[in-house]
């Protein structure tokens, strides 16, 4: 189910209504329900594939019970092994089975040795990716003793479950979310109201930016070899707030609808666009992500404690791996070196931590250090977009050679055509003023009723982006 349907517009309602007031009084009939809606809204999907959260679910809840009373560090290796050898194996099977075949296919063609293979029709279950990751940092927070397993199988399947955050984030931890399933939620209004406005810029992102970019995006890369340089960048910077609206909008949604049910999920989008640099732009960035991979694999590689060998390796590790969670393709991995290629300059300086303030705190405008060190980061962020974007690497390397060869011919005719619609560019610089102004806050509205017509005008385009053409997010394929 899509957060921008009509059906999800229905579904909403009607389980707040049943939430407050039908199940209120008994928390575990109210988890019981958040586990109904959140299987009603997965399997709306493809139910076929509930199979696979409700065997994780089990295999991990049985799994932290059992490592509630045993003691021997052997056998607590042992369940946390088979833990991590399910989730990632289906993981893997789903997501990565055809391309370590097709690669292990090209290789040994090669060397001259061909081998007949065929790949596997397999469809990607949708948030294959997100849940397995947030149920696996169950087990291993559990395995370290950083958490009591659960007796209380509703409110665990509730945790892995939870419909707003469920196919495409935050990925949240058990320390965080599981907690609040154990509490009995009590109505907060002004906590409600900021759930809608979230909702609501989150839609408008999706709808109004992510979906309008997206229309030249597509047009331009897939004719990229008959543009110049000025269209080529412009594609670039349409895809940057393409993904940024489309993602950032769910995970504001995600957010906003958990609050109306009285759960709070962790930010994952902290206006990553006004980074200063690399560093600070993957602190802003999907942060439920970078944060896992930091708390779950950076760190017991040794992160930064060990020689600059060892730094260097686990940061080329940790990039690389982010990228290739988000995809089976090399450009996904190309894009993760390049990040990381970006970021060792700052590690070697030492200025990784350099940047932990919001820009221009307290100020309308930042200085012109900081505005060139926001253009800067920005443009090597875009250039590594078009890796993201591009269906394979020759393309995405044709793409940025033609991007520099500072073709400017016809360039004022390019700018004049439809594709680069002049309303677009207006509505992204409003964008950006809008982004920049609630950089240290939650969303853009101010009060509780003040821009309540401002609301109620965003409400309504985006009503009408909904009914015109209804899109998959982006994130949902990874």
């Amino acid at each position: 189910m899509l957060f921008n349907s009509i059906d999800f517009a229905i579904f909403l309602p009607i389980v707040f209504i049943l939430y407050w007031f039908v199940t209120n009084k008994n928390l575990k009939l109210q988890n019981f329900l958040i586990v109904i809606a959140s299987y009603l809204f997965y399997g709306w999907w493809d139910w076929r594939f509930l199979s696979l959260i409700l065997f994780s679910t089990l295999v991990d809840y049985t799994i932290g019970r059992r490592l509630l009373n045993e003691e021997s560090h052997r056998k607590r290796k042992i369940l946390l092994w088979i833990s991590s050898l399910v989730n990632l194996g289906f993981l893997g099977f789903f997501k990565y089975y055809n391309f370590f075949l097709d690669n292990f296919i090209t290789a040994f063609s090669f060397f001259g040795t061909p081998i007949n293979a065929q790949g596997l029709n397999i469809i990607l279950p949708v948030g294959i990716s997100f849940y397995t990751f947030q149920t696996l940092s169950y087990t291993i927070d559990v395995y370290k003793r950083k958490l009591k397993p659960t007796k209380d199988f509703i409110a665990f399947t509730a945790f892995v479950s939870f419909f707003p955050q469920l196919v495409a984030g935050p990925i949240e931890r058990a320390t965080n979310l599981l907690p609040q399933f154990y509490k009995k939620r009590i109505f907060d209004n002004d906590k409600a109201i900021d759930g809608i406005y979230l909702i609501i810029w989150g839609l408008f992102k999706k709808v109004v930016i992510a979906d309008s970019c997206a229309i030249y995006t597509n047009e331009i890369f897939a004719n990229y070899e008959n543009m110049n340089s000025i269209s080529l960048l412009l594609g670039a910077i349409y895809f940057a707030f393409q993904i940024y609206g489309d993602f950032s909008g769910y995970s504001d949604i995600a957010i906003g609808t958990s609050k109306l049910f009285g759960i709070d999920l962790m930010t994952n989008f902290k206006f990553p666009y006004f980074s200063r640099d690399i560093a600070e732009f993957w602190r802003r960035w999907h942060i439920s992500l970078s944060t896992w991979f930091r708390d779950y694999l950076y760190i017991p590689l040794g992160g930064s404690k060990g020689s600059k060998i060892q730094s260097f390796r686990n940061i080329f590790i940790i990039f690389i791996v982010s990228g290739f969670w988000h995809g089976a393709n090399w450009t996904f991995i190309i894009w993760g070196v390049l990040n990381a290629l970006y970021f060792l300059p700052i590690f070697l300086i030492k200025k990784n931590r350099k940047n932990l303030d919001t820009v221009a705190q307290g100020k309308a405008f930042p200085n012109f250090s900081e505005l060139l060190s926001i253009l800067i980061t920005f443009f090597l962020v875009v250039i590594g977009w078009i890796f993201f974007r591009a269906d394979n690497i020759i393309i995405a390397l044709k793409y940025i050679k033609k991007l520099f060869s500072f073709d400017f011919h016809n360039a004022v005719q390019y700018l004049s055509i439809e594709r680069y619609a002049p309303e677009l560019m207006i509505l992204i610089s409003i964008f950006i003023i809008a982004e920049w102004n609630s950089r240290e806050k939650e969303h853009p509205f101010f009060g509780k009723w003040i821009n309540l017509k401002l609301v109620l005008t965003i409400l309504g385009i985006i009503t009408l982006g909904i009914y015109s053409d209804v899109t998959d997010f982006i994130y949902f394929q990874f």
